[in-house]
C-alpha cells in the first residue's frame, strides 16, 4: 500500500523556519520524481519544488527561490523541504507528491505563517 506521510508544519513567524518532512513507503521511491505542492486559502495548487530520481536535479517554483530547499534520503525513503525566511504568503497546506507513470498525494501539513 502506497503511503506518503508528511510531517513538520506549524505556526511559525515571518522570517522563521520550519523543515517539512515526506515519509513514503508502498514503492520503490528511488524511482520516483518528488515534488512538494501547496494549497493556499482559496486558491489553486501550486508547485513548489520537485527533485528528480537518480542524480536529484531540483527546480523550484519562483516564489520560493533562494527561500526553500528541497532535498531526499533514498536509503531512508523521505524527502524534505527546508524552508526559510518564511512570509506570510507562504501559508497553506503542503503536499508531498510522488510522480512516474501514475502520482501518489500525502495527506498534507498545514504550514501557518502569521505575527
Amino acid at each position: 500500500q502506497v503511503q506518503l506521510v508528511e510531517s513538520g508544519g506549524g505556526l511559525v513567524q515571518p522570517g522563521g523556519s520550519l523543515r517539512l518532512s515526506c515519509a513514503a513507503s508502498g514503492f520503490l521511491f528511488n524511482n520516483y520524481v518528488m515534488s512538494w505542492y501547496r494549497q493556499a486559502p482559496g486558491k489553486g495548487r501550486e508547485l513548489v519544488a520537485t527533485i528528480t530520481s537518480g542524480i536529484g536535479s531540483t527546480n523550484y517554483a519562483e516564489s520560493v527561490k533562494g527561500r526553500f530547499t528541497i532535498s531526499r534520503d533514498n536509503a531512508k525513503n523521505l524527502v524534505y523541504l527546508q524552508m526559510n525566511s518564511l512570509k506570510v504568503e507562504d501559508t497553506a497546506v503542503y503536499y508531498c507528491v510522488a510522480a512516474r507513470r501514475e502520482a501518489y498525494w500525502g495527506q498534507g501539513t498545514q504550514v501557518t505563517v502569521s505575527s
